[in-house]
């Protein structure tokens, strides 16, 4: 995962947020992030070159920056608890759908690579949690982690409004026309499942 190495540099401003924000329970503010990434995702399904992209990719940072503070918040409150990850396991995982969701329905989007987009996210996820449940401990490596798509949710909408704003409605090269949002689904699709057999290769080493 491309961001891991900047994990400690994140918790230096991630930390202070946590202990501002240490007054709300951590369940409401995981609930806050999917409300989050499910007007996000409509706002991508609905939009084509408007400024509701500009609103999507904001609503995508928010979804982020609150599921980078809700565990924080638990510790610090001491309320962190099994039942407590689960939910917020959950919640991920319906945020990545609901906005995969809103790239594949997009006027913008192509749906049969976000299909494959899709499916890879999610196999990504289930082999990390299929790795902890045989003993392994959950797995987190690959090329794709959920950090770096979330960085790249969040510019690929404000990159299309940009380009809506200067008069672009698509890229083109070699002839062929494409967005951005056709570009995030083909790495997606791509980075996602190979990360998916990245995991599911590594757990398979570590079986005794």
């Amino acid at each position: 995962m491309v961001l891991d190495s900047y994990r400690g540099w994140a918790d230096r401003y991630l930390e202070p947020a946590a202990r501002r924000l240490s007054g709300i329970h951590p369940n409401t503010l995981s609930f806050l992030s999917l409300l989050c990434a499910a007007g996000a995702g409509i706002l991508l399904a609905l939009s084509d070159y408007r400024w509701e992209l500009g609103l999507a990719g904001l609503l995508i940072g928010l979804n982020a920056f609150l599921d980078a503070v809700d565990g924080r918040v638990a510790r610090l409150r001491g309320l962190a608890t099994p039942k407590g990850d689960f939910v917020d396991h959950v919640i991920d995982r319906y945020a990545d759908v609901l906005i995969l969701l809103g790239l594949l329905l997009s006027p913008l989007g192509n749906d049969l690579l976000g299909v494959f987009a899709l499916l890879g996210v999610l196999l990504t996820s289930y082999m990390g949690v299929q790795a902890q449940a045989l003993g392994l401990g959950r797995e987190y490596g690959g090329i794709l982690g959920r950090a770096d798509r979330l960085v790249i949710l969040f510019f690929a909408p404000l990159l299309e409004a940009l380009l809506w704003l200067l008069g672009y409605q698509f890229l083109e090269l070699g002839g062929v026309s494409f967005t951005i949002f056709d570009l995030v689904l083909w790495y997606f699709a791509l980075a996602g499942n190979i990360t998916a057999l990245q995991r599911a290769y590594a757990s398979w080493r570590a079986l005794p």
